[in-house]
C-alpha cells in the first residue's frame, strides 16, 4: 500500500522574514509589494486573525488590519531557504517530488512509523532552518494534502482513506482540488454543497451534467481517490515575470521599458537555472480586464536577455494595446537546459536514450 507526506511550509514567506526581522515576531505581518494593487503573498497568523490570507489586495488587507506591518517580498531569499529545507528532505526520503518553495511530495511506501519518521524530518527542518511546518500522511497524494491543511500550524495529521471521507464528509466541496468558485457555483446550484454530499451523487448524474470528463474528476475526487505517483521528474515547463502597474499606463515607450525590465529578470532566471529558450509570449491586461497574450517560437534558443526583450518587444508593439494597460507580462517556454541547447538539432537525434 502507498504511502504518501505531503509536508507545506507554515506561514512560509513570512517565516523568513520573522528571522531577519525576529522583532516583529508576534506582531501581524503581512509580505505584500507596496503597488497600490499588491496583493498578499503571505500573512502572519497574527494577521490571519484579522481575515488576512493569500491573495487578498493589500489595501482591504491594511483595512482589515490597520496595524499590520507590511514587508516586500524578497524571492531570491525565500529559493535560497527553499533548497536547504529540499536538501533536507533528499537526506531522509528517496522520492521527492517538489510543488513549490514552501511544499513537497514524499513517498514514504514501505517505510516503518512513517509518522514518527516525518516529525524527525520536521525537527530537522526547524533545527536547520528555524523554520516551522505541518505533514499530512495517507495511502494517495490528495488525502496527505489534505491532512497537511488540517491542523497548521505544526500539524502532524495522518489518515486512512475512510477516516479521510468521515473527517472531510462535512467539508466544502470546494476544498477539492480542482473544484473552484466557477464550478462550486454550478454544484451549489444542484444543492451539493459539501464533500459527502457531492460523493452520493451517482457518476452518471456528474457526467451527464458536467461532461464526461469534468463529470469523472468530481466523482474521483469526492471519493478521495487519487492515482498519481509521487515523482521527482517535473519537467520545466515555463518560466514568467508581470508586474500590475500603480495606475493605468498608456504610454508605449514606459509599455516597453517595462516588457525590457521584465526580460531581463526572466533571463537572469533562467540563466541561473541552466535554461534556454525557443519561445517567448508577452502578457497584456487592459483596464477593463481584458487580456490579450502573444507568442513567438523562435528556430534556435535564444540569446540573453537582449535576444528576450527584443523578441517580447516586437510582439507587444504587434499587438498595440488599444487601451491604457493594467498588467504586463514576459513568458518564456519551450525550455531546455543550455547544454542541451547548444548541441545542433540534428546531433540530438542521435544523442543515445539513458537506461
Amino acid at each position: 500500500m502507498a504511502i504518501i507526506a505531503h509536508l507545506d511550509m507554515d506561514a512560509f514567506y513570512v517565516s523568513v522574514e520573522l528571522q531577519r526581522h525576529p522583532e516583529l515576531r508576534g506582531k501581524p505581518v503581512i509580505v505584500a509589494g507596496s503597488s497600490p494593487r499588491a496583493v498578499v503573498t503571505t500573512a502572519s497568523y497574527e494577521a490571519r486573525r484579522y481575515g488576512v490570507a493569500s491573495a487578498t489586495p493589500a489595501a482591504h488587507a491594511q483595512r482589515l488590519c490597520p496595524q499590520a506591518i507590511r514587508i516586500a517580498p524578497d524571492f531570491s531569499a525565500y529559493r535560497a531557504v527553499s533548497a536547504r529545507i529540499m536538501e533536507i528532505l533528499r537526506r531522509h526520503v528517496e522520492l521527492v517530488e517538489v510543488v513549490g518553495l514552501d511544499e513537497a511530495y514524499l513517498d514514504l511506501s514501505g517505510m516503518l512509523a512513517p509518522r514518527a519518521n516525518m516529525a524527525r524530518v520536521a525537527g530537522d527542518i526547524h533545527e536547520q532552518t528555524g523554520l516551522e511546518c505541518s505533514f499530512g500522511i495517507g495511502p494517495n497524494k490528495l488525502i496527505a494534502k489534505l491532512a497537511s491543511d488540517c491542523e497548521k500550524p505544526r500539524g502532524r495529521v495522518m489518515l486512512t482513506r475512510e477516516a479521510a471521507l468521515e473527517r472531510f464528509a462535512g467539508a466544502p466541496a470546494r476544498l477539492l482540488p480542482g473544484i473552484g468558485p466557477k464550478t462550486a457555483q454550478r454544484l451549489e446550484a444542484l444543492d451539493i454543497r459539501t464533500v459527502g454530499q457531492l460523493g452520493s451523487v451517482p457518476p452518471g448524474e456528474l457526467t451527464t451534467r458536467f461532461g464526461p470528463a469534468l463529470g469523472r474528476l468530481l466523482h474521483r475526487r469526492a471519493r478521495l481517490e487519487d492515482a498519481s505517483p509521487v515523482s521527482s521528474e517535473r519537467p520545466v515547463v515555463s518560466r514568467s515575470s508581470e508586474t500590475t502597474f500603480p495606475t493605468n499606463v498608456s504610454d508605449l515607450a514606459l509599455l516597453e521599458a517595462t516588457i525590457r525590465r521584465l526580460s531581463d529578470e526572466l533571463a537572469r532566471s533562467l540563466r541561473d537555472e541552466g535554461l534556454r529558450a525557443r519561445t517567448v509570449g508577452v502578457k497584456v491586461r487592459l483596464d477593463d480586464f481584458t487580456t490579450v497574450t502573444r507568442a513567438r517560437t523562435e528556430p534556435a534558443p535564444i540569446q540573453g536577455s537582449d535576444g528576450l526583450a527584443s523578441t517580447a518587444v516586437e510582439l507587444l508593439r504587434s499587438y498595440g494595446p488599444p487601451r491604457p494597460v493594467r498588467l504586463v507580462g514576459v513568458r518564456a517556454s519551450s525550455l531546455a537546459s543550455a547544454e542541451a541547447a547548444s548541441v545542433p538539432e540534428e546531433d540530438q537525434l542521435s544523442l543515445p536514450l539513458r537506461p
